[in-house]
């Protein structure tokens, strides 16, 4: 099995990406004492970094991984958002899909690390419900590529622009299509006849009311499986590794970390940017998963929510 061969046909794959976009911030510093007024670390912040988060970090991975990513989503008219277009235009993202909304904020995820280790997250965000006026914007922008892109991914973080008829409008407009969706929890039974449907275990529990354990994991995926009606089936399970139902067959894959776990933010990210790749460079679901999973291994050996590169990821299937 050759995965790299797929890796390199990741090159101009384009990858119209929808979904909710975030900024993600950085305050980078050093504990050396614990604060008087509270038993808490006191941290002396020495940097500040931004970079792409949610849809536009996965947007980020596919560039970085060699695809043509096509980002479209909604941001706010504030800071946060003008800084997102900004890096978007400096990394060479195509984000002529973003509408900014007036009295929004964009949404921001603000991390706190020192000593290589996340100290605490703190978010700003609006998750009112996009407005219809807007959705169908994005949905004849979304329709005039419809035949100039080789898959749609749905990336959704419950940021309000996702409901019910946007998720069929989507999917029905990319029926020929390779569709990958990567779901949260208030849309989770809408993503009805994917190519890929990419929950995480949490997500999965509580759509489905149970508690996984090694008796009812398989039952419960093919459940939600035939309830969907996906093509494929990728159950990511954390340190457990991945939990696989394609059309021919079922897989548990083991977690591959590359390096000492540092950080599991944008590991999902990662896993459904591969998976996509991998999907529309001629890989099948199995090889597509492994080719995911080595690419989540390197992530969380980041600190950070960095995107995983070509390189990378070629030097880690040649371990195999």
């Amino acid at each position: 099995m050759n995965l790299k061969n797929y890796i390199d046909n990741f090159k101009d794959k384009k990858i119209l990406v929808i979904g909710d976009i975030m900024l993600d911030e950085y305050l980078w510093g050093r504990v050396d004492r614990i604060s008087p007024e509270a038993p808490v670390p006191l941290v002396d912040i020495e940097r500040e970094s931004t970079s792409p988060g949610g849809a536009a970090n996965v947007a980020n991975n596919i560039l970085s991984m060699g695809g043509t990513p096509i980002l479209a989503g909604t941001i706010g008219k504030d800071p946060a958002g003008n800084i997102l277009k900004k890096t978007l235009v400096e990394l060479g993202i195509d984000g002529t899909g973003l509408v900014s909304i007036d009295n929004r904020l964009t949404t921001r995820k603000t991390r706190i690390i020192a000593a290589d280790q996340q100290l605490v997250r703190f978010d700003r965000e609006d998750r009112n419900k996009v407005d219809n006026s807007i959705k169908k914007f994005l949905l004849e922008f979304i329709k005039n590529r419809v035949n100039s892109v080789d898959a749609v991914l749905i990336e959704d973080y419950d940021k309000g622009l996702f409901n019910k008829q946007f998720i069929a409008e989507i999917i029905n407009t990319f029926k020929d299509h390779i569709i990958t969706a990567d779901p949260k929890f208030d849309n989770f039974l809408y993503y009805n006849n994917v190519t890929v449907f990419k929950p995480n275990k949490r997500e999965l529990e509580r759509a489905m009311g149970v508690k996984l354990s090694y008796n009812n994991l398989e039952d419960t995926a093919n459940k939600i499986k035939e309830t969907l009606n996906c093509k494929n089936l990728v159950l990511t399970l954390g340190g457990d590794g991945m939990f696989v139902i394609g059309d021919k067959g079922k897989w548990q894959i083991p977690h591959k970390a590359m390096t000492e776990v540092h950080d599991t933010a944008g590991a999902g990210d990662t896993v459904i940017s591969a998976l996509t790749l991998s999907l529309v460079s001629g890989a099948n679901i199995y090889e597509s998963a492994l080719i995911a999973n080595y690419a989540a291994g390197i992530e969380v050996g980041k600190v950070g929510v960095v995107p995983v590169n070509k390189e990378e990821l070629i030097a880690a299937v040649s371990e195999m």
